[in-house]
């Protein structure tokens, strides 16, 4: 069966594993974590914390996609990073801080677990795994909020908009994005007819089919040789710090 005609997944069936942080703990901190996670849908457009708001909870989104955003005093917006199920939500509380200067909104729907920032103190506490494996997390976090920085700054809306869907894909089991012309402009803190030229090329080259918000990548090689270095910066930066056995670092 074709990425595109995946089923998508009960949520009765979605295993805290498919977060590769929870994924990578040994098994007895899996084992005594497991009780406390608790599985939630993360709908297209929830928001898991204000900026600047009191943190309850970490999240460990699945099958979700969760977008870090600045919001300006004028109302306007840019997302600095993105997170989904190679990482955390809430990585302040790691590091005893509960609150966060971003704003974090579901980005693409699906489904994640989350964990109440008592039970996160106490793991913290027995020196459990989890805390090394979100502070690397939180580096290569760090990374690609610089490298969004720089990107925005020097390179065009179309080589940013590739970085986005590669970002996404790479975030995702399918090949299809549930993404409005309005959302990708408030991600990328540009004009919306500049979204519309720059995805309009992609179709006219192949790269994507768009229609009603709904974004299908056809040729991911080609969308890799269009996009700015940024992409690469930021996956190599998560691959050192994160391997597929991150245990064994």
């Amino acid at each position: 069966m074709s990425a595109m005609g995946k089923k998508p997944i009960p949520i009765s069936f979605v295993s805290p594993k498919l977060n590769h942080i929870l994924e990578a703990l040994p098994a007895l901190d899996y084992a005594r974590l497991l009780p406390d996670l608790q599985l939630i849908s993360m709908p297209l457009g929830l928001v898991l914390c204000e900026s600047g708001a009191h943190m309850h909870y970490v999240y460990f989104p699945t099958t979700s996609i969760v977008s870090l955003t600045y919001i300006m005093k004028n109302g306007a917006s840019g997302e600095v990073a993105l997170t989904g199920n190679e990482g955390v939500v809430g990585i302040g509380l790691f590091m005893d801080n509960d609150s966060s200067p971003s704003l974090a909104v579901v980005q693409s729907a699906g489904e994640g677990y989350r964990l109440h920032a008592d039970i996160l103190k106490q793991e913290l506490a027995l020196g459990s795994q989890l805390q090394n494996l979100a502070l690397r997390f939180a580096q290569s976090l760090f990374a690609q909020m610089s490298q969004t920085a720089a990107c925005n700054r020097h390179h065009s809306l179309d080589q940013q908009l590739c970085r986005l869907l590669l970002l996404c894909l790479d975030r995702l089991s399918t090949n299809e994005l549930v993404m409005t012309q309005e959302l990708i402009s408030n991600m990328l803190g540009v004009r919306r007819e500049g979204v519309t030229a720059a995805a309009g090329k992609l179709h006219q080259d192949g790269v994507i089919n768009y229609s009603r918000g709904h974004i299908a990548v056809v040729d991911r090689p080609k969308l890799e040789k269009l996009v700015c270095e940024c992409y690469a910066v930021v996956k190599n930066e998560y691959d050192r710090l994160l391997s597929t056995h991150p245990q064994q670092l």
